[in-house]
């Protein structure tokens, strides 16, 4: 066991972590094996994420110094909690495909953007496309309009050309 003052270390960094971090996803890991949870720790060492099995006793003492005490309940048994701090759905979706294919990890709730959720909340997140998916859609919708009106413009402009030379080809004619 960690003397007092490692104890009110591991506080502090699990509440600038909470501060920090957009997404936080709590998890009960029994039954993991050791590879398994290596596993899950490989697939999540991307940047701006930690995934770390921290003791309840100190994870509750962080919840209530960063107001968050309702969340306390969600924690009973062991828990390993994901944080991150850019990405939003890239870790959920890992966790989920993950518990698809181990069907032993469970998400018991998190927390987004500062609001505590539920674990349908964080599955209804991992079920969106990545964000490059997004952008690209959005700007592909940004952009049809002016594709459109483009197109509008120059079917005018051709038009008007066709008749113009039209009306060359009749004072030619005459």
């Amino acid at each position: 066991m960690p003397n007092l003052e490692a104890k009110k270390q591991i506080v502090k960094e699990t509440e600038q972590r909470l501060k920090d971090a957009k997404l936080v996803i709590f998890t009960d890991y029994r039954g993991l094996t050791v590879a398994e949870m290596t596993d899950l720790r490989n697939k999540l060492r991307v940047p701006g994420v930690t995934y770390k099995v921290v003791m309840n006793t100190m994870t509750e003492f962080a919840l209530q110094n960063t107001g968050y005490e309702e969340m306390i309940q969600h924690i009973e048994g062991p828990n390993a909690v994901l944080f991150s701090d850019e990405d939003l759905v890239g870790p959920a979706k890992t966790i989920f495909d993950f518990i698809a294919k181990y069907k032993k990890l469970t998400v018991k709730a998190g927390i987004l953007e500062g609001q505590i959720v539920g674990a349908e909340k964080i599955k209804a997140l991992a079920d969106l496309p990545p964000r490059e998916v997004l952008v690209s859609q959005v700007l592909g919708t940004m952009q049809a309009p002016i594709t459109s009106f483009v197109y509008v413009l120059n079917a005018n402009i051709s038009g008007l050309a066709r008749v113009l030379d039209q009306i060359r080809e009749k004072q030619q004619a005459s």
